[in-house]
């Protein structure tokens, strides 16, 4: 039988809604963060990821968070929801610089694929996450361009170049 940790929480179950995750393994408490937010509700999603962010180690704590925020935007990309589910999470992911960078870099590659308005300089200006996912991904020439002619890597520029749409 397990033991039992903290105020209650038994090993191998994952801490109530509300209370701080008491165990001192970040592995078990990323774990819980993840099944927790496997299966949000869309109206949960916001609290959760609040409160997830609030662990004391940091890094662990955007890691489960950005592993939601990617699942989650990858399967809204094209969704008309996807702008009302990005505005009810900016407000909790603020408060880590990484995880909100992450939220913006996903909206921009949403604008970038659904053909809305982008900015060039904010994409150049975009992390080594982000270049190579819309160079071997998008299908929008005119993001191809930019990154071909001053994407950060090498790589990034090769890429998006070899796939910019040649007349034919």
């Amino acid at each position: 039988m397990a033991a039992e940790r903290g105020r209650g929480v038994v090993q191998g179950e994952r801490a109530p809604a509300g209370v701080p995750d008491p165990d001192p393994d970040e592995h078990i408490r990323f774990a819980r963060y993840r099944r927790a937010l496997g299966p949000v509700a869309p109206e949960d999603a916001a609290d959760l990821v609040a409160r997830v962010l609030t662990d004391p180690d940091p890094a662990m704590a955007n890691s489960a968070v950005c592993e939601y925020l990617d699942r989650r935007a990858a399967e809204l990309l094209t969704d008309p929801g996807y702008p009302a589910w990005c505005r009810e999470l900016t407000g909790p992911v603020a408060v880590d610089g990484f995880t909100a960078r992450r939220l913006r870099e996903r909206s921009l590659l949403r604008a970038i694929a659904v053909d809305e308005p982008w900015d060039a300089e904010e994409l150049l200006a975009a992390s080594t996450w982000l270049q190579p996912r819309v160079a071997e991904g998008s299908l929008a020439p005119a993001a191809l361009a930019v990154l071909a002619g001053d994407g950060r890597t090498r790589r990034v520029r090769t890429i998006a170049g070899s796939r910019i749409p040649r007349p034919g």
